[in-house]
């Protein structure tokens, strides 16, 4: 496709229209179980829904990205012009039968565009939770702005998304896109313990000690979040094929500098030629380097969190994951990178995120006591 049609913004309203058919379905739901609940639980049941479609719209993300659907459409918002790869049938066709194992394929266009549906029924209930926020701010106790800075931000995801395909699938952008699709789980998770009224005082049964260490281990998971997004991008998973050292050495060869070259093209290196071997396995290695540290830290605040009665159910579900996310890691480097094993630990990182956002949004001060009574009203 020439680069003046990877833009065609001609189905953009069909594809809105698609998005809010996906959303009505759970519009109905959240409606018909909450017609006589006030306004707040109403949008706190919304919250959680969208929440959770978010969720499987993370999951669904990593399954386009590894079965490498990303460019089944190579132009966005549409494939080829169309709403649908039905509509495109023929150019599929024809880049198929060029190429039949390249990246636009019948299914692989289903797939990405399927992925964009969803996206756009996510954003579609975001706006209404927007909108509702505002429309009845004088009612409920959680600030409009919460939902609008959600609305912004998913806004910003759906430009990285169209960059990821204009762009090639370029690494940073990539990385980006599934950094910003974890922010906007942890937004919503936020959202929803305002709504739910669960915030309380700073202390809510954790000291000071326990919240910075949460805290910590919070920002920890993003840091391993962005290097392991940083070696599903550059297709880097099997530099190691070997546990726990990697091409039989505990510290073998690697090019950190091409490597961690954030702003490059897909395949090459800092110099432009294409990346090393050495450079993928400094990608991996870094990586499974940190993923000791997450593991230990979170097993330890597990046990901490575990001391407290409020956190003993997040506890055990922060312990659980980890160990979770250790067996999928370790099964994606001695099995191959099976399908299977790399959405799992795609949706553990992003489980990971909920639970843990929500150990720390609980800490921070919530609505006033007055403001809180209207939410359970």
């Amino acid at each position: 496709m020439n680069p003046q049609n990877l833009y065609d913004l001609s189905p953009a309203l069909r594809l809105m229209i698609m998005g809010l058919v996906v959303a009505l379905g759970p519009l109905a739901w959240v409606w018909a179980h909450n017609k006589n609940a006030p306004v707040a639980q109403r949008l706190r049941v919304l919250t959680l829904v969208t929440l959770f479609l978010t969720f499987d719209l993370v999951i669904f993300g990593a399954f386009t990205r590894l079965t490498d659907s990303g460019l089944g459409c190579p132009d966005w918002p549409g494939c080829y012009g169309s709403a649908s790869p039905v509509g495109a049938q023929m150019h599929i066709e024809a880049a198929q039968t060029a190429m039949p194992t390249g990246p636009v394929t019948h299914s692989k266009a289903w797939i990405e565009m399927v992925h964009r549906y969803l996206a756009t029924g996510v954003g579609v209930l975001i706006l209404t939770l927007t909108v509702t926020s505002w429309l009845e701010r004088k009612r409920i106790a959680v600030s409009p702005w919460w939902p609008t800075v959600t609305l912004v931000w998913v806004c910003l995801q759906g430009a990285f998304g169209a960059l990821t395909v204009t762009m090639k699938l370029f690494p940073a952008i990539v990385t980006m896109h599934l950094l910003g699709g974890l922010v906007l789980l942890a937004l919503l998770r936020a959202q929803s313990l305002r709504y739910a009224g669960l915030q309380a005082p700073p202390a809510q049964g954790l000291g000071k000690g326990l919240r910075l260490a949460a805290l910590a281990a919070f920002a920890l998971l993003w840091l391993q979040i962005a290097l392991g997004g940083w070696v599903s991008t550059n297709y880097a998973v099997l530099a190691c094929t070997d546990f726990p050292g990697c091409q039989n050495s505990l510290w073998p060869a690697m090019d950190f500098r091409q490597g961690f070259t954030l702003w490059r093209e897909l395949g090459a290196g800092h110099d432009g030629a294409n990346i090393s071997f050495q450079a993928l396995t400094a990608i991996h290695y870094v990586h499974r380097l940190t993923a000791y540290l997450v593991f230990a830290v979170f097993l330890a605040l597990a046990f901490f969190l575990h001391r407290v009665p409020a956190f003993r159910a997040p506890a055990r579900w922060l312990a659980g994951l980890i160990v979770l996310q250790a067996v999928t890691g370790i099964s994606n480097v001695v099995l191959g990178w099976p399908l299977l094993a790399a959405v799992m630990h795609t949706g553990g990182a992003a489980a990971l995120v909920i639970l843990l956002g929500g150990v720390v949004f609980s800490g921070r001060g919530g609505p006033s006591a007055p403001h809180a009574s209207k939410l359970n009203a």
